[in-house]
């Protein structure tokens, strides 16, 4: 139990910069891992396998660099101890590779025992609190968490210092089609535009609010309108003084499939015997997408 009462303390316990060890359960792997700081070589550290971020950003980490050509490294890394001179890197995954750039040989680190699991958990949510991650990536990072942890939603939240709610909200993100949770990753959309468009459940329908929001640079208060429109047409009664017989409701039915087969709200109009099906699209790019459904 002593690993929950760590982590129970937050990262300010697990990484400190003070002197303080904080022990965690041994795992047969690692052996004879300390809780001291050490001055090792940079050609004894692995990199973490469990590191959440991908990707980083090139010109931040040259500037890091040249930083600690001037000073040095002012906060040490934190690595595990696998055997004698070799090492794995849990986090400071920034530091690390700033340190190789500015051709250091060696870099202050504490020692921490972690087995497997504490690894993945302690990279997670140090890159959490520490990292300017994009939505997806938090996201990915709490559901890894979730699944991978054995953790709950609101264990989850006191771990990373966040409420149910906001733990919820970051999950649903991954529910949303390929090309938002991209737009979201690459910080082409904002959490703002996502948790606005997230209330409507049709798939579709998401990617027609999504690429209208692009292309008209829609706020987050227009786009939350326009999803409340939309959800508000689809529940609204089919039946009015004008359109109560069985042919009208079949028309507005008639209109919601063709709106969701096309991914944009369609109009159908009708005076009973003929009438017209308006489409529209929002760009030729859009427009070729329709053509595409209809094989034309």
């Amino acid at each position: 139990m002593s690993k929950k009462k760590a982590l129970g303390r937050g990262l300010s316990a697990l990484l400190s910069d003070t002197p303080e060890t904080v022990h965690f359960d041994e795992s047969p792997e690692v052996t004879g891992a300390s809780g001291g700081m050490n001055e090792i070589l940079l050609s004894e550290i692995g990199t973490n396998p469990f590191q959440p971020r991908q990707h980083f950003d090139q010109d931040a980490l040259k500037e890091l660099s040249e930083s600690i050509k001037v000073h040095g490294i002012i906060q040490p890394i934190t690595v595990r101890k696998l055997a004698k001179s070799q090492y794995q890197l849990i986090s400071g995954e920034r530091r690390f590779q700033a340190a190789k750039l500015a051709g250091l040989k060696s870099v202050p680190a504490y020692v921490r025992s972690a087995n497997d699991q504490q690894m993945l958990e302690m990279a997670l949510i140090e890159n959490i609190q520490r990292e300017n991650l994009n939505p997806i990536e938090v996201s990915l990072s709490y559901q890894r968490l979730i699944s991978e942890c054995n953790l709950k939603q609101e264990e989850l939240g006191e771990r990373v210092g966040k409420n149910r709610s906001t733990v919820t909200n970051y999950l649903r993100l991954l529910k949303l089609p390929p090309d938002i949770q991209i737009a979201l990753r690459d910080n082409k959309l904002s959490m703002g535009h996502a948790r606005a468009i997230i209330n409507v459940e049709n798939p579709e329908v998401q990617l027609y609010i999504f690429k209208k929001t692009l292309s008209e640079d829609l706020s987050v208060r227009k786009v939350e309108e326009l999803a409340r429109q939309l959800v508000s047409d689809k529940h609204k009664p089919e039946t009015t003084a004008k359109d109560s017989t069985s042919a009208s409701r079949e028309i507005n039915q008639l209109q919601g499939r063709l709106s969701s087969h096309f991914g944009t709200k369609v109009s159908v109009k009708s005076d009973g015997q003929k009438g017209d099906i308006k489409i529209p699209f929002l760009s030729l790019q859009d427009l070729n997408r329709i053509l595409d459904i209809l094989k034309l």
